[in-house]
């Protein structure tokens, strides 16, 4: 049990093993920076950079949790689910996180099918594989190879004529509803937190995902309103759910937001402890 009330951690950021341009001694040294005391590595639909972190952290006495931000669907619409202090060498999950994977890569080769048939031609899924490095594949990956290729000045520009979830070369992610998530999560001994929910806008369903384990929100999220955080928290603390918080930090690819611009109290950590059946972190 943590019982200083200054002690901070950031429990949203994501590294170049998914969509940012931060290594996981990139965390570490902002980490450090900020004085922070425990950082999550939250990136999505993988694990890969828990390990990487965890090493990086050696001997700074930043607490590195395991963790990762799922993607699911709910009527077409994403909504992503944290999941905290899972066992990375649970066999389900691992199976998940692998299938996950494949299913990223199937919806990549989905969208260069659709550049090609509105006559973006001379793009592979070869081109973006040597864009994600350590990463899984994403669709900022696709809009850099969009711009080496001179079909978009920057990336902003490719998303916004090309990828944006309403330009033709969308594709929908290929994902579970988030109850499944939820059961994903839980089942490897991780409690299950719903992300930035002032940004997906599901609040009808908050109870049903309670019902099928839900244990956190995000309530505090970076540049949104101290009314709207109160709102979340609100809705939280009717439902006995952990309030949670974090900077989203992306590095350079999201430049309004950093790693410590939202922290919680290492209580936040200690109730997620609390709550989690892994007993390898207890």
């Amino acid at each position: 049990m943590t019982n200083n009330p200054q002690l901070r951690a950031d429990l949203h950021l994501h590294t170049i093993y998914s969509d940012s341009t931060l290594t996981p001694q990139d965390v570490i040294n902002a980490a450090k920076a900020k004085g922070l005391a425990c950082v999550a590595v939250t990136d999505h639909d993988t694990l890969d950079g828990y390990l990487p972190t965890l090493k990086a952290a050696e001997g700074s006495g930043i607490e590195v949790l395991p963790a990762a931000e799922f993607s699911s669907q709910l009527n077409k619409k994403t909504v992503h689910i944290l999941g905290y202090l899972m066992d990375p060498d649970h066999t389900g999950l691992k199976n998940y996180l692998v299938d996950l994977k494949q299913r990223r890569i199937a919806r990549m080769e989905e969208m260069i099918e659709r550049l090609k048939k509105i006559g973006l031609d001379g793009i592979t899924i070869s081109d973006v594989a040597e864009k994600i490095g350590k990463a899984s594949f994403g669709r900022p990956h696709l809009a850099q190879v969009l711009v080496d290729k001179g079909f978009a000045k920057n990336r902003q520009a490719a998303f916004e004529k090309y990828l944006s979830d309403t330009s033709p070369g969308y594709v929908s992610g290929i994902f579970d509803e988030p109850q499944h998530v939820i059961e994903i999560i839980r089942k490897s001994g991780g409690v299950a937190v719903l992300a930035h929910p002032m940004l997906t806008l599901v609040d009808e369903r908050i109870p049903s995902f309670v019902e099928a384990g839900l244990g956190g929100l995000e309530a505090s999220y970076p540049n949104i309103s101290d009314k709207i955080c109160l709102y979340y928290e609100k809705i939280a603390r009717k439902h006995g759910l952990i309030v949670t918080g974090g900077s989203d930090a992306h590095g350079d690819n999201r430049g309004w937001t950093h790693i410590g611009k939202i922290t919680v109290g290492m209580d936040v950590v200690d109730a997620l402890r609390a709550k989690s059946q892994n007993s390898s972190i207890k």
